[in-house]
């Protein structure tokens, strides 16, 4: 049953997507410089097999080396807020400003101020894209610990760092793996927007961009379903790390 629903399920999802997907383009009759077909990525992925490989891994690291400067400031910011009150009512607005200003506003504005520094800007816009969601977690998690509990182990003698350990961090992690799964995705987003508006850059959002000047739509095709395989790869690398580190808090569904 959990190899069913883990593995047998997810690509049974798969398959029944492509399907329908070529399916919806041959029905239409839709030539390929309009919508391509999953039969039409296979050619664009053996003809750069090799820009995959090498602009894969660039974009690879990038999110994962921004992704992972999002979960030290983060946390750091985020346990700052949720021990104080007056932190987090100063911090919340602008956080909250930031995020929603449009991350393809900010894109040329790094790029200037980072004229030719392709890896550290995009590394940069990765972890201002993925940031929010794991201090807001942190914050919220720590803010909402139950008093009671707190205080009967205080009155016990527990030190803090050991009411910290002890009901503060495992009732954080659960939030804290609900918000990085969100961030992985987000970090691919902040990545990717960087590699398409760099003009001399790398990377498979460079690949992307170089598909859409020739109007070779397979390519740019094939390019976004590189970026989901990795995505989700990265995705369940978290989902392995949450069952490690807070298995615990996981219900059985039906």
């Amino acid at each position: 049953m959990n190899f069913r629903n883990k593995f047998l399920v997810p690509v049974a999802a798969l398959v029944i997507f492509c399907l329908l997907w070529e399916f919806l383009v041959w029905v239409n009759d839709w030539p390929n410089y309009v919508m391509a077909s999953p039969s039409d990525l296979g050619p664009s992925f053996w003809k750069f097999r090799w820009l995959f490989l090498e602009y894969g891994w660039d974009t690879l690291w990038r999110t994962v080396a921004g992704l992972l400067l999002a979960i030290a400031f983060g946390v750091v910011v985020g346990m700052i807020m949720g021990f104080s009150r007056t932190m987090r009512d100063a911090l919340y607005p602008l956080l909250v400003g930031f995020n929603a200003i449009p991350k393809a506003t900010v894109v040329p504005v790094i790029a200037l101020l980072l004229v030719g520094q392709h890896d550290l800007n995009t590394v940069l816009l990765a972890f201002m894209i993925s940031f929010f969601p794991i201090t807001v977690s942190i914050s919220i998690g720590l803010s909402t610990l139950e008093p009671e509990y707190r205080d009967i182990l205080a009155s016990l003698g527990a030190s803090r760092m050991t009411i910290f350990r002890k009901i503060a961090l495992p009732k954080t992690l659960p939030e804290f793996f609900g918000a990085l799964k969100v961030a992985v995705t987000l970090a691919f987003i902040g990545t990717n927007l960087m590699e398409i508006v760099e003009p001399h850059g790398r990377g498979l959002g460079h690949l992307f961009d170089s598909g859409k000047i020739s109007a070779d739509y397979p390519l740019m095709f094939a390019v976004l379903i590189a970026l989901a395989i990795m995505g989700i790869g990265l995705y369940y690398v978290v989902v392995v790390l949450e069952k490690i580190f807070a298995g615990w808090a996981e219900r059985d569904a039906t």
